[in-house]
């Protein structure tokens, strides 16, 4: 099995690439001129906006795992562009040279709106209004609509493997006014692995599925485990499940995450 990769010197790719490796899969990188990928990969020059260079990345290819995506820019237009077109540009070269691969995308929980009575489940409305989610809701649909063999992974709050994610989240919670007894999904770089790796078996094939770790922790815990203040509060929360999602559906399929809380993650020196 060849597979295709885009987004490889991201936050998600660049930790999920050599795992890929070491499970022994044939892996080729969309990268950009002058970028370097781990001994192994293959390199494909190119870019999601250049449809041109996508033809050459996905042919002869048996599946794509979809990362590229811009997410920490205040150009709405750029985010459009990159996670919306550029997806399209991706799907539309799959339809063209590769239709039989498997296309796994990943996208997020943050697609998930507030207000509702429980942890979010895959078939809730997906009407987070922010610029992110709302580009990641497009380009699902676009997946979804495209008659390939799709698969999409909406991923937690993603940390581990010295990324600094998890260190920042308390000051970007914070900015957003988030209660510390608020919980939030999560999931370690280790288990996006887990994930890929089992939706390329084809367990996924044609769903939409919630991919966090056993235990959403409080922001008043992350904080904690990171060094960090928090504004203390025993005010209610006014939307508890806010930030959490409902995983049942991926342990059905087989999904077992190898670092079940953030706490064993700790321990293991694996944040």
């Amino acid at each position: 099995m060849t597979i295709l990769l885009t987004g490889v010197t991201g936050l998600v790719g660049a930790r999920l690439l050599p795992r890929l490796v070491d499970a022994g899969i044939d892996c080729r990188a969309l990268v950009r001129p002058g970028r370097s990928v781990p001994d192994g990969v293959a390199a494909v020059e190119g870019d999601v906006l250049d449809p041109q260079s996508l033809a050459r990345a996905v042919d002869g290819v048996s599946a794509i795992v979809h990362l590229a995506a811009v997410l920490r820019t205040p150009d709405p237009a750029r985010i459009e562009e990159v996670n919306v077109r550029g997806t399209r540009n991706l799907i539309a070269a799959a339809q063209e040279g590769a239709p039989l691969a498997r296309f796994v995308m990943a996208s997020t929980g943050l697609v998930y709106g507030p207000g509702l009575d429980r942890p979010a489940r895959e078939k809730d409305p997906a009407e987070a209004p922010m610029p992110y989610p709302v580009s990641k809701v497009k380009a699902e649909k676009a997946l979804r609509e495209s008659g390939l063999n799709w698969s999409v992974l909406r991923l937690a709050f993603v940390y581990g493997d010295a990324d600094d994610h998890l260190r920042s989240a308390p000051a970007l919670l914070g900015n957003w006014n988030w209660h510390p007894a608020q919980r939030l999904s999560l999931v370690h770089h280790r288990d996006i692995a887990t994930a890929v790796l089992l939706a390329l078996t084809g367990a996924m094939d044609g769903r939409v599925v919630n991919i966090g770790d056993e235990s959403p922790t409080s922001v008043y815990e992350i904080a904690g485990i990171v060094g960090a203040d928090y504004q203390a509060s025993a005010e209610p929360l006014t939307d508890p499940w806010m930030g959490q999602m409902d995983v049942t559906l991926a342990r059905q399929l087989g999904f077992r995450p190898s670092v079940p809380t953030v706490y064993q993650a700790a321990r293991e020196g694996a944040l």
